[in-house]
Parts: C-alpha cells; sequence; structure tokens
C-alpha cells in the first residue's frame, strides 16, 4: 500500500495527541495520515484512503476501530454541536454512526436513541426504507430500514441524525427522506467528519435543508510526486 503514499491502518484512530505527533506533517504533502485538530485542541491523525480511480484520496474515520477513548471524545464533541439544534431524539445511522449514538443520545440528556439500519428483519415493512450508497459501500441494493416498531419515538417529534461521516450526502439524503416519510421533523444532522464538500449540493437540493454540523473537516486530497496534496476548494467549513 506504500506506493500510493498510504498504509495499513490497524494504528490509527487509537490515540489523542497534544501537537502533530512525529512522521507526520500539518501541512502538505501528506504521505500516509492526515493529522484534524478537535475543538478541544486534541490532534487526531486521519489515515489516508486512495480512491478506486487513484489519483484522489480522502483521510478515514472507521469508527468501530477506534480505541474507546477517541470515540468517547468525538461524542462529546458531536453531542456538544448536536446539543443547540434542540431535538427529542438522536436517530443514528448505519453502520457507524450507531457507533456515537448513544453516547451523544446520553450527553444531551436522552434515555435512548433510535437505530436505523440496513438489514431486513421479517416484520419491517418495505414503505419504511429507503434505497442508499456511500462512497466506502457502493453496492447497489442496499436499503436504509426503520423497524417499525420505533415508529412512536420520531412520529411527530424533531430529531437530530448522527453519522460518522458526511462525503457525497446520499445516505444522509436517505435519511432524510426515510425519517420525514415517518412523520418526523428533522433539525439536522450532526458527523464527527466532512469528508471533503461533495455534499453540500446535494444537500442544498433537498426540498427542506437542515444544518449539518461536524467535530472536524478534511479537504478531497489529489496524489502528486511527493505525496497528497489537499484539492483546492474542497476544504468543508466546520462546524
Amino acid at each position: 500500500m506504500t506506493e500510493g503514499f498510504t498504509e495499513p491502518t490497524l494504528g490509527y484512530w487509537q490515540d489523542l495527541h497534544g501537537e502533530v505527533p512525529a512522521g507526520f506533517s500539518a501541512t502538505p504533502p501528506h504521505r500516509h495520515g492526515y493529522p484534524v485538530q478537535l475543538p478541544s485542541g486534541a490532534v487526531l491523525v486521519l489515515p489516508l484512503r486512495q480512491l478506486p480511480e487513484g489519483s484522489h484520496a480522502v483521510a478515514s474515520l472507521i469508527a468501530n476501530q477506534a480505541s474507546h477513548g477517541v470515540v468517547r471524545a468525538l461524542s462529546m464533541h458531536m453531542a456538544d454541536a448536536a446539543r443547540p439544534l434542540a431535538a427529542d431524539i438522536v436517530v443514528g445511522l448505519p453502520t457507524l454512526g450507531l457507533v456515537f449514538a448513544a453516547q451523544v443520545a446520553e450527553a444531551l440528556g436522552q434515555p435512548r436513541f433510535v437505530p436505523l439500519g440496513y438489514s431486513r428483519k421479517f416484520w419491517y415493512a418495505d414503505d419504511l426504507s429507503e434505497p442508499v450508497a456511500s462512497i466506502t459501500s457502493p453496492e447497489a441494493g442496499k436499503r436504509l430500514r426503520l423497524d417499525p416498531n420505533l415508529l412512536p419515538l420520531i412520529r411527530g417529534r424533531r430529531v437530530v441524525v448522527l453519522d460518522d461521516a458526511i462525503s457525497t450526502g446520499r445516505t444522509a439524503l436517505a435519511a432524510l427522506r426515510l425519517l420525514r416519510r415517518a412523520g418526523a421533523e428533522v433539525a439536522g444532522v450532526v458527523v464527527a467528519m466532512k469528508q471533503s464538500n461533495r455534499w453540500e449540493i446535494p444537500l442544498s437540493r433537498d426540498d427542506a435543508p437542515v444544518p449539518v454540523r461536524a467535530v472536524y473537516g478534511c479537504p478531497l486530497f489529489e496524489r502528486r510526486e511527493d505525496g497528497w496534496w489537499p484539492l483546492p476548494g474542497t476544504m468543508p467549513p466546520v462546524p
């Protein structure tokens, strides 16, 4: 993997640092990892993943491979971002948004959260599902689903949608459509990472655009001879 200025990710997402650790650079070119600063001032180094077309890369967060301390820190920052949206309940998106949902809901004083899923249980209804694809899971046929037993928790209530990242915006838009059809009022979307700004135009075209808040943002990267460089105009605003 080193040929593409990427490397195995086993050691990533395990530690927060007081400054950019040795072996990584706060400025381009970036060779293997991209350091981001959290609102607390702590630094988290994210691995760079080359996209299938080979000339671009994204900074990656795989939350269910992160240490408890990193997940806890990101969850608390996500709760801070969600609090002004004054939602009645958190809705967690699969798969990696569910890593944060319980801690964020608890920090907001909510006793539970509503999980969406991809697998179809035999009692599920197809009208409570939406087709979806993401940058890391592009396969066709996947659907975002709501357990009909959870409808009373969101119908007529104000909800905040929680995910690990927003990239193309397709998963977020599917969630908005599904939740509105189920009778919820969506107050906004909160993520750990805005993975470039490609999601901005699709979400701006939504019938009722909602605020999107994040702990940190990362640009899209382009490959040059000496490493990965941020692609101009792709850094998203934060929060």
